[in-house]
């Protein structure tokens, strides 16, 4: 491959290399012959037109408290000196995500830059799968305290998350006589100027979260994600436990419905949420996954990537 590739990312020495995504991803690039670079978003900056970012070469082992070796700090002029880059830092999603993504956009035509900075800032996880109402559950977004009573009252039995959170962090099912509704809420709208999303809740999570991996919008897998038991959340970061799964007929309608749009948008590595039959999030920031994924299955998400980039990559 020989291709360059620099990653925004977390402090690569702190990752889980058993469960990291980024970590399998720089893997899977490094065992096909990439240069490879990693540095956090306060790295990056815009100075006079020319986008750079102070980086530091990097190899990986899979060897548990041994997994990285970094070189010297370098300055990369971003659009000269690497040919991917793979914007995988973690949210949350708030005005320094954005701002990076801004920067990062204005690469175009020159770096291929993965998932398209433009469409990560313009396609929040809990936003986009509003293009396709039909596939999710019954939905709400919004501040006015009276249309979440109202909805409230309609659907009963709810779950109330920030809009722009992420692993599973300050999501609450209230039931029709749960006295918290109001704490809750006035809890939400003193953290931020926010609206809330509100959904109705699926007793279908007691069977599990299936988190659908999309290689440039086609399903390539899956893997089922167990709430502890007690706990309505299943994402892993919270307890959540993670089980061989394989791609339903519903996970591959909903795949064939948003797989063009995220084709189109340059979404090329993404994971979806579907709770039974309905689709309640599309992860596109820093989706995670694709290590269970290949312990289940065999399924190698992070090769079927490069694959796609590669093809990217290839003139016309």
């Amino acid at each position: 491959m020989n291709l360059r590739v620099a990653v925004q990312m977390d402090p690569i020495q702190s990752i889980d290399i058993k469960g990291d995504t980024s970590f399998a991803l720089i893997e899977a690039a490094q065992a096909r012959g990439a240069k490879l670079w990693t540095y956090q978003p306060h790295h990056l900056s815009w100075d006079q037109g020319r986008i750079t970012a102070r980086a530091r070469p990097v190899t990986v082992r899979r060897e548990v408290g041994n997994h990285t070796e970094q070189g010297d700090v370098e300055t990369l002029d971003l659009a000269e000196d690497v040919d991917v880059i793979l914007m995988r830092q973690d949210p949350p999603f708030d005005m320094s995500y954005i701002t990076a993504a801004h920067i990062l956009e204005e690469l175009k035509d020159r770096t291929l830059v993965l998932n398209d900075p433009e469409w990560v800032r313009s396609s929040p996880e809990k936003l986009l799968p509003l293009k396709f109402p039909e596939l999710m559950p019954p939905t709400l977004i919004s501040r006015d305290l009276t249309a979440i009573k109202g909805f409230r009252a309609q659907h009963k039995d709810i779950i109330l998350k920030p809009l722009y959170g992420n692993g599973g962090a300050g999501v609450f099912r209230v039931k029709a006589d749960d006295s918290n509704f109001s704490s809750l809420t006035e809890m939400f709208f003193a953290s931020n100027r926010e609206p809330i999303i509100a959904q109705a809740f699926l007793p279908d999570v007691a069977e599990g979260d299936r988190r659908v991996i999309l290689v440039d919008g086609d399903g390539v897998g899956v893997i089922n994600r167990r709430p502890q038991p007690g706990e309505t959340r299943s994402n892993m970061h919270v307890g959540g436990a993670a089980e061989p799964a394989e791609l339903s007929d519903i996970d591959r309608h909903i795949c064939k419905r948003i797989g063009p749009l995220l084709k189109e948008r340059g979404l090329v590595f993404v994971g979806i949420d579907v709770i039974g039959d309905r689709l309640t999030e599309i992860n596109v920031t820093s989706p995670t996954g694709i290590q269970e994924l290949k312990r289940f299955s065999g399924i190698d998400a992070a090769a079927l990537f490069w694959d796609a980039a590669s093809l990217r990559l290839q003139p016309g």
